[in-house]
C-alpha cells in the first residue's frame, strides 16, 4: 500500500464523506505532482500556496489547502502545513453569485416534469446537500421524514406535505417503490456531477447566468429564504447539518411555511 492509499484508508477510518475523500485525494495528488519528487518543506508548501493565489479564488484555495494540510499531518510532516487565507466571511456569499428565487423558478419551469426539476425542488425544499440525495428514499417519502447521515452525524429532515406530494407523483411516474428516489439510467443513485451537468443544461433555456447555477446554490437559496422567515441562525444551522447537536426535528416545523413561499411560483405537473 503506497502513501496515498494509506491516506485514503485513514480518511475512511475517520468517517470522512466520499466527496471529501475524493477532494482531499485530488488536491493532494496535484500537490505531489507539483513537488515532482521533492520532499515537502514549509518553504515549498508556502510557494505552492502562493501559486494557487494567482489562479483561484480564496474559497477554492482554502479548500485545497485543507486537503493538503490533512495529508501533511497524516504523513508526519505537520511542520510543513500552511495557514488558510484570511477573508471576512459573509452570511450567504456574494450577491452576484447567488441564485434569486425568481431565477430558480425559471430553472424549474425549464425542467418541466423531468427528473432534474424534481431534484432541484427537493434540494431547495429541504436544504440537503447534493451528496445527501441518496437518503431521500421511497420509504422516507412515505413516512414524511428522512434520516440523513453525513460527516459522521445524523440528522432528521422533514419532507413537508407540498414536497411529499410532488415526490409521490414522481415516484409513481418513475416506478420507484423502494430505495433511493433519484436514480441514474444504471439504477444507481444520482451523483454530484450528473446533477451539476443537468442543471447547467437548463441555463440557456431558462435565461439564467450559468455562473450562478450549482447544486449548492439551491442549498443557499433555502438558507436565505428560511432565514428571511425565521431570523433564527441556530435553527437554520441545525437543518443544514452545521452542528453536531441534532435538534432538527423541532427546527423543521417552520419548513412548511418556507416551502409555500419558495414554491408559490411554479411546481410542474408530473
Amino acid at each position: 500500500m503506497n502513501e496515498l492509499q494509506a491516506f485514503e484508508k485513514h480518511l475512511r477510518e475517520n468517517e470522512k464523506s466520499p466527496a471529501t475523500i475524493e477532494k482531499y485525494l485530488c488536491d493532494t495528488r496535484a500537490f505531489l505532482s507539483w513537488l515532482d519528487g521533492r520532499e515537502p518543506t514549509k518553504e515549498l508548501t508556502v510557494c505552492y500556496k502562493e501559486g494557487l493565489t494567482e489562479r483561484y479564488e480564496v474559497a477554492s484555495i482554502d479548500s485545497m489547502l485543507a486537503g493538503i494540510n490533512s495529508y501533511l499531518s497524516f504523513s508526519g510532516r505537520a511542520d510543513c502545513r500552511v495557514k488558510p487565507l484570511r477573508v471576512q466571511r459573509t452570511l450567504f456569499g456574494s450577491e452576484e453569485r447567488e441564485l434569486p428565487r425568481e431565477e430558480y423558478a425559471r430553472l424549474v419551469r425549464a425542467a418541466g416534469g423531468a427528473q432534474i426539476g424534481v431534484v432541484m425542488q427537493t434540494i431547495c425544499g429541504t436544504g440537503i446537500r447534493v451528496s445527501e440525495l441518496r437518503h431521500i428514499t421511497a420509504e422516507a417519502v412515505r413516512e414524511g421524514s428522512a434520516a440523513v447521515r453525513n460527516k459522521g452525524k445524523t440528522r432528521v429532515i422533514l419532507i413537508p406535505a407540498v414536497l411529499r406530494r410532488l415526490l409521490l407523483g414522481y415516484m409513481k411516474k418513475a416506478g420507484v417503490t423502494t430505495g433511493s428516489v433519484f436514480l441514474s439510467k444504471n439504477k444507481t443513485p444520482l451523483d454530484r456531477s450528473t446533477v451539476w451537468r443537468r442543471m447547467k443544461a437548463l441555463c440557456e433555456r431558462a435565461g439564467v447566468d450559468p455562473r450562478k447555477v450549482f447544486p449548492h446554490s439551491l442549498r443557499h437559496l433555502f438558507a436565505r429564504v428560511f432565514y428571511s422567515v425565521e431570523k433564527d441562525l441556530l435553527r437554520l444551522a441545525d437543518i443544514l447539518g452545521h452542528t453536531s447537536d441534532c435538534k432538527t426535528c423541532k427546527a423543521v416545523r417552520k419548513v412548511e411555511q418556507f416551502l409555500y413561499i419558495c414554491f408559490q411560483s411554479h411546481i410542474p405537473n408530473l
